[in-house]
């Protein structure tokens, strides 16, 4: 088990839902399509992040957020509709 923290998930409204550590930035993009919808359109993890599970923390930040806020997702990226998927 490491000893680093967890780094906290942010969230630059209109834009992405990031990390960073270690100087590096995971994050998923979005775009909203109207007041209702946003459309996940894109997560990256960098290669010095990887493995963490940074990437699956950010997707289901991400629809966690959009439950709570009454949207409706979108998942074009492709790791946002496997986990949606299950």
């Amino acid at each position: 088990m490491s000893s680093e923290p967890t780094p906290a998930i942010l969230h630059d409204p209109d834009r992405r839902f990031y990390v960073e550590a270690n100087g590096d930035v995971a994050y998923l993009a979005y775009q909203r399509v109207d007041d209702r919808t946003v459309d996940y359109i894109s997560t990256f993890v960098p290669a010095s992040l990887r493995g963490r599970g940074l990437g699956e923390r950010l997707v289901r930040h991400a629809l966690d957020w959009a439950r709570a806020h009454g949207q409706t997702v979108i998942p074009t990226c492709t790791f946002v509709r496997k986990i949606v998927s299950g």
